[in-house]
């Protein structure tokens, strides 16, 4: 594996660590190899949940390599399967990856923390997007944060560039949790730990139902299950495990999940 990315499989969660010095910024070789990971992280039915963190104390990532930028990288350039860092347009990803944010996320590594399901923030964590700043766009940044903030203040973040922290973060729901910077990842693995246990089509079916019902009303998000629209619902309606859960319970035990 490149030595910009290392990826650990423990047990049915997997682990992805970007490791860029001195700001983990993402060019696009480095984006195509996280692509390629996440990408087997979705098809690999043994793996339930990724958490991505950056290494070292200060960054988790600074975004897009503005170096590479300079030297030729546009908003052209191939990022490779799943868009920039390999998550930002990963549609079809129907499994959770949680953000372990070890220090700053800036611009792209923003977006990316963003494009996660759910969000852990090292208490001297910070946030921003200064595309504006640096003649650049935030398309991520400006289709998702205000989906996960009040219009006004995600709004304000992206044409000031002005930097939230962890706290704020907090304060306004975009982070499940906010602890000291040594405790990152161990918060990520104990939530990771919950998911697990969950019955896998379960999972799946709450993940892409979110993504199609997203901008729909209550009836119409409840048409997509009648219509036979949500095809992990439709798995999970003739699964062995939808018989298990119940099975396990009545028998006072815990399941033993097959994702079929």
């Amino acid at each position: 594996m490149s030595e910009v990315l290392k990826i650990e499989r423990k047990g049915a969660i997997l682990e992805v660590t970007l490791d860029q010095p001195k700001a983990n910024a993402i060019d696009a070789v480095t984006s195509r190899l996280m692509g390629e990971a996440f990408c087997r992280f979705r098809d690999d039915s043994d793996l339930r949940v990724a958490i991505l963190t950056g290494a070292g104390e200060r960054f988790f990532s600074a975004g897009w390599d503005l170096k590479a930028a300079a030297e030729g990288e546009s908003s052209d350039t191939d990022f490779g399967p799943g868009g920039f860092a390999g998550l930002t347009r990963l549609f079809d990803l129907d499994k959770p990856v949680i953000a372990a944010v070890n220090g700053l996320a800036f611009g792209g590594g923003f977006e990316l923390a963003l494009a996660c399901d759910l969000m852990v923030v090292a208490e001297t964590a910070e946030l921003c997007l200064p595309e504006a700043f640096v003649g650049l766009f935030p398309d991520s940044g400006t289709i998702r944060l205000p989906r996960r903030l009040p219009r006004a203040v995600a709004l304000e973040m992206l044409v000031t560039g002005r930097r939230m922290g962890a706290e704020e973060a907090g304060r306004w729901g975009l982070a499940n949790a906010i602890v000291p910077q040594a405790e990152v990842m161990a918060k990520a693995r104990d939530i990771a730990a919950d998911i697990v246990k969950a019955a896998p089509l379960s999972i799946a079916t709450i993940k892409e139902l979110l993504r199609k019902s997203e901008a729909l009303d209550a009836e119409a998000s409840f048409a997509l299950l009648e219509e036979g629209a949500i095809a992990n619902y439709e798995a999970l309606l003739a699964s062995e495990d939808a018989q298990e859960g119940p099975r396990a319970f009545a028998e006072k035990r815990d399941p033993v999940w097959k994702g079929r």
